[in-house]
């Protein structure tokens, strides 16, 4: 008589005495398939859109080995794998999107398990397959030397061959060009790749979204011999002479993806989708709409500034370090300033360090703000160097978390497009956001009523209701006013 044994019946039992008998193979349960999930990159993503995969279907995999690359809300970051095995299966291919948390892939354990990585990649992924159905479209086309056999089977999509051509047209985009504007934009893996094998990514052409390169472009451009990317052109020529009807139609779409610029023309009357950057700023300006704000402005006077600033020019330091700077030394004798409220409004959070946040506008749209550590303490010739890393790593998509979102106050300039003065919306999570416009000749009268010219800049500062009031925001701008027009002090 089977006797059943219940987590009651065990309770008392010693451990030997409920320990398998010899001979018999207790098998631990385990997973032979794994997900690879879409991981949240930062505090505000919600989902990924996946840049390059750096690993095909087939290929081993190791943990801690990066094995795709994914567009978060603010950057694009190399994703590494929690398991070891065999990449079995991709769910959500390149270019594809997924919320936080979704499978994009599975690993299998072993060769056995590749099968069932793909059922189970089939089972859950119908939509992420999609795009890959119009590839076997132009096969249906082209097996015209094949047997009369497979010839009856594309018969019956014959009907369909019309809209063939459609999803076809996608089919040229992932020709490499190179970007018009000069700028080099690879993925992580692609840079990294590109060191290993010793190829200059100036001469490789991108064949990913706005021309950024992908690992597999550096290793053609390996094979090529590090040969300009360039040399694709020539290379379409001959094969126009080879299939005269299918080139022309490919040699198209080539040149029609070299301009990435589009005319207002070809706007009217379109809908664009946000990009995954555009869609976070959207979602910040919503939240910032339920903090009561008030501004206070300003007049400034620059001549000390502009001086200094042509004096220690040529030694790499950059005006937007000195503003920094000088927002960072002001910045120590009003704690409130760079203080945070609470998340139930109860009360403030003093912040340690005074990072000064910059708002950066990207060139695909939406903006992100690189973060200068530390700035009331960190001298002008570091913070000038770390600038000029910020925003080439920032316009590229490579900046880690830690550099986008630990600002304490940020500073938004428009001075360089001849803005005069404007408002900034007050980020989610600060006190206090500050907008720069550019200084220019303004008639003055001094105490004793003489008159003269100098150059002045309007400031206006954005802040929290909740933690700052009126007094607050003014002396800050006082104590600001006076480091610069005084600045002698931010070379220290």
């Amino acid at each position: 008589m089977a006797t059943q044994l219940t987590a009651s019946s065990l309770a008392g039992r010693p451990a030997a005495a409920i320990a398998p008998r010899r001979g018999r193979k207790v098998l631990p349960p385990c997973a032979a398939v794994k997900e690879v999930f879409m991981p949240a990159l930062s505090s505000t993503m919600t989902e990924g859109k996946i840049v390059s995969w750096l690993k095909s279907p087939g290929d081993k995999v190791k943990k801690g080995e990066s094995i795709v690359v994914v567009e978060s809300d603010k950057a694009d970051m190399d994703v590494e794998s929690f398991a070891e095995g065999i990449l079995g299966s991709i769910v959500v291919p390149e270019g594809g999107v997924a919320g936080v948390g979704n499978p994009i892939a599975f690993i299998a354990e072993t060769e056995a398990d590749l099968e069932a990585a793909k059922a189970k990649a089939a089972g859950g992924a119908a939509p992420a397959e999609a795009p890959a159905a119009p590839a076997p479209a132009p096969e249906a086309a082209a097996p015209a030397p094949a047997a009369a056999a497979p010839a009856p089977a594309p018969a019956a999509p014959a009907p369909a061959a019309p809209a063939a051509p459609t999803p076809a047209a996608p089919a040229p985009a992932p020709v490499p060009v190179m970007r018009d504007d000069g700028r080099i934009i690879a993925t992580p893996y692609a840079k990294k790749l590109a060191k290993e094998l010793g190829v200059d990514l100036a001469t490789v052409a991108g064949s990913g979204p706005a021309g950024r390169i992908t690992a597999a472009d550096v290793e053609a451009a390996k094979a090529r011999g590090g040969a300009p990317a360039a040399a694709p052109a020539p290379a379409a020529a001959p094969a126009a002479a080879a299939a005269a009807p299918a080139a022309p139609a490919a040699a198209a779409p080539a040149k029609a993806a070299a301009p990435e610029k589009t005319t207002v023309g070809e706007l009217k009357g379109t809908t664009v989708p946000f990009t995954t950057l555009q869609k976070a700023v959207v979602n910040n300006m919503n939240e910032s709409l339920k903090v009561p704000e008030f501004r206070v402005s300003m007049a400034i006077g620059t001549d000390k500034l502009d001086s200094l600033y042509r004096k220690l020019k040529p030694k790499g330091v950059t005006m937007t370090a000195l503003l920094a700077k000088a927002c960072g030394v002001a910045l120590e004798q009003h704690p409130l300033l760079y203080a945070t409220c609470t998340p139930d409004a109860s009360g403030v959070t003093y912040n340690e360090h005074i990072n000064i946040a910059m708002a950066v506008a990207m060139p695909d749209g939406g903006l992100i703000t690189p973060v200068l550590k530390d700035a009331d303490s960190t001298d002008i010739y570091t913070l000038s160097r770390s600038w000029a890393d910020l925003v080439k790593r920032a316009r590229a998509k490579q900046l880690s978390p830690d550099e986008y979102t630990t600002g304490t106050f940020v500073i938004s300039n428009l001075g360089m497009f001849g803005v005069e003065s404007f408002d900034a919306i007050l980020p989610p999570g600060n006190a206090a956001i500050i907008a720069i416009g550019g200084s220019k000749p303004v008639v003055t009268a001094d105490e004793s009523g003489r008159i003269g010219v100098e150059k002045q800049m309007i400031v206006n500062i954005t802040c929290d209701h909740r933690i700052v009031y009126g007094a607050h925001a003014a002396e800050f701008l006082q104590t600001l006013k006076a480091i610069i027009e005084d600045p002698e002090q931010l070379v220290f």
